[in-house]
């Protein structure tokens, strides 16, 4: 019984959020598809990494409402991205345009490939070399345990001409 009060008031509180989206009217269905590529394109200035769409930041609010206005009156996408970056600036649009400020953004996921790539090249390439190094030494199992029979034989022969004390 208890559960079900818990689910219950859950759910009234719920539908208020809901019921929200559903106060904006359009004129037509592109209009409100426009309406949520905008808002779900356009970044908050004060949320950082948010869009307008989920943001209840005052200014998500008052951009929110301002880009409905810009749809209803007709006006396309292109028009309403420009009006909000020369209101906001060009961080309201998570594709900030290649200038010289913005370049090292560019820049930065290319030199960290580029980068990336040389390390990989020079591991392999020292790699290649210390097998190449390893290849001198015999690898046959014969040759091997000639080498092993002689290092033996040298040690107890050495053991042997010391003087005892």
């Amino acid at each position: 019984m208890r559960l079900n009060g818990l689910l219950l008031s859950a759910l009234l509180l719920a539908l208020p959020a809901s019921a929200t989206e559903d106060l904006l009217q359009f004129e037509s269905a592109e209009q409100q598809q426009l309406y949520r590529q905008l808002t779900a394109e356009l970044r908050c200035p004060k949320c950082q990494n948010q869009n307008i769409a989920d943001s209840n930041a005052v200014v998500a609010v008052d951009m929110r409402n301002k880009t409905l206005e810009l749809v209803r009156q007709g006006q396309s996408h292109d028009e309403v991205i420009d009006y909000m970056k020369q209101r906001y600036g060009d961080f309201v649009h998570y594709q900030p345009p290649v200038q010289l400020s913005t370049i090292w953004l560019w820049l930065l996921p290319l030199l960290a490939v580029l980068a990336l790539g040389v390390t990989v090249l020079r591991r392999s390439y020292s790699s290649q070399s210390a097998m190449a190094d390893d290849a001198d030494i015999p690898t046959d199992q014969t040759a091997l345990a000639a080498q092993l029979q002689a290092m033996i034989d040298e040690a107890t022969s050495a053991s042997r001409h010391q003087p005892k004390e």
